[in-house]
């Protein structure tokens, strides 16, 4: 089976699965890490959410099938992660068999900005050429979507199949993230390619989506990338000019482990020759958004994946905003025993204590997208830690939205999760960490990021609902939703 270049040759790997839970019981990848194995606290609460939705469906007079798709499946879900792990989530018994119980709990809707969304050009890498590139993302891996789930059997109505990528084709990106999740506005984004121009979703086609889903829309419900490979020198300093005033392109996005062909390792944003030029034009273009996969290694020297270098960098450019893509998280794989014997989350602890080692830095953000769905689902403890401790160190006003779909299905089993998710209050007391208010939740589910990219927020959330995509959401929802809980990435049999 194929999987992406940069995965061990452990175990084997399926994509395209469909989750017997609202919430994922495993690590999905997004192309960028190995998926790890189910632990037995998932295993345990996938037992819990199909034993506890048979009951509760019978009692409804519903199919498993369609009580899971309701908002009691998600609380069945919830409550199955809280007899596992622990009260994390805020949730009731009566809101699994009470529709407006559930809403009720819920509360008025967020603006949500979720600042890192993906899917899939199909004209990536027509001729395979990445297939042997040392930490390449590979067409392979992409054209395997559902093959392994159709020839396991695990899913009866991909019997049939052929396995092609319309799944992860813009098309049903929309549906995914518009019609079964709340987001307002999404950001495009795109992994790595062999060149800027050759990526999994090029720039001129991240800002073409963008434009036709507003146009659509009739209001801006996507903003898009434009990528920067310093490494390429003058080449790409031309490039982001024209992507800029060509593309108009939202913000640039950069992976410093990754590289362009020719080069067998990556950068540091704070080298002086390789990054600032590509800083200085950033700054000229007037596009001060630096969006930086950092953690999760991608690329051939995992360490430069590591965030130390936006400090430096940060206080070079102090007019420049860093976003630092899955907060610098390491690996979740192991990091209960790793939080265990040392009390620090692998890179993101260490990159918190560096930033309070330098109070006057206000230019870096730390954004959620995989880390939050990764400790979320296996390790909630863990995660409220995390979240402590990045609110503590950058502030609550430096913490954005992003969930990485639709790699993990639709964002919205992930809103739900931080909507309802809480930081006990013997961890507040033991750490000082600050408790998740409504308010707090407000910040980060958008109003941050809203502030980053210059848009009025209560503005937003007038033109929304009665425009063209919230007007196919509100029949979408009256006609009988169909979140299809499909996980489009990677995860271990």
């Amino acid at each position: 089976m194929s999987r992406p270049s940069n995965m061990d040759s452990g175990g084997s790997f399926s994509r395209g699965a469909v989750s017997p839970s609202p919430i994922p019981t495993q690590v999905v990848s997004n192309e960028e890490f190995t998926p790890h194995p189910q632990t037995p606290q998932q295993a345990r609460v996938e037992d819990l959410v199909v034993a506890a939705a048979d009951r509760t469906a019978a009692f409804l007079g519903l199919t498993r099938r369609d009580f899971l798709r309701t908002s009691g499946g998600m609380a069945v879900a919830l409550l199955a992660m809280n007899r596992v792990f622990g009260k994390y989530f805020d949730v009731l018994d009566v809101e699994a068999v009470e529709t407006a119980a559930f809403a009720e709990r819920t509360g008025e809707p967020y603006f949500i900005f979720d600042v890192q969304t993906h899917y899939v050009g199909s004209h990536y890498d027509p001729a395979g050429a990445e297939l042997n590139r040392k930490g390449a993302v590979t067409k392979e891996a992409l054209l395997s979507l559902r093959r392994r789930t159709r020839e396991a059997g695990l899913n009866p109505k991909l019997s049939a199949d052929g396995g092609t990528i319309d799944d992860l084709s813009w098309r049903n990106f929309i549906k995914e993230i518009f019609l079964d999740s709340e987001t307002t506005i999404g950001l495009i984004s795109t992994p790595p390619g062999p060149y800027p121009q050759e990526a999994v979703v090029p720039p001129k086609e991240m800002a073409h989506i963008r434009d036709e889903i507003n146009r659509l829309a009739g209001s801006q419900r996507m903003l898009a990338h434009g990528l920067a490979t310093p490494q390429l020198g003058l080449k790409d300093l031309d490039f982001m000019a024209m992507q800029a005033e060509t593309l108009k392109v939202d913000a640039w996005k950069c992976y410093t482990g990754s590289c362009p062909v020719g080069f067998e390792r990556g950068w540091w944003m704070d080298d002086e020759k390789i990054a600032y030029p590509m800083l200085e034009r950033a700054r000229k273009l007037k596009i001060p958004r630096i969006c930086v996969h950092k953690g999760l290694p991608l690329g051939p020297v995992p360490e430069y994946n590591h965030p130390r270098d936006l400090i430096k960098a940060a206080k070079d450019f102090p007019d420049l905003q860093f976003l630092v893509y899955h907060s610098g998280l390491l690996t979740s794989a192991s990091i209960e025993e790793t939080f265990t014997k040392t009390g620090a989350i692998p890179w993101t602890t260490e990159f918190c204590r560096m930033k309070q080692a330098e109070p006057a830095i206000q230019n870096i953000y730390m954004e959620l997208g995989a880390t939050f769905g990764q400790l979320v689902t296996a390790h909630p403890a863990v995660c409220a830690h995390l979240l402590g401790q990045i609110i503590e160190a950058f502030g609550v006003g430096h913490v954005v939205w992003g969930t990485d779909s639709i790699w993990s299905g639709s964002p919205q089993w992930q809103i739900e999760a931080f909507r309802r998710f809480q930081i006990p209050d013997q961890l507040i007391e033991q750490h000082g960490y600050m408790s998740l208010t409504r308010e707090v939740k407000a910040q980060i589910f958008g109003l941050n990021a809203a502030r980053l990219f210059g848009l009025d927020a209560a503005a937003v959330r007038t033109q929304v609902p009665p425009d063209y995509v919230g007007r196919m959401r509100m029949s979408y929802l009256e006609e009988g939703p169909e979140p299809s809980h499909r996980l489009y990435g990677w995860i271990r049999n």
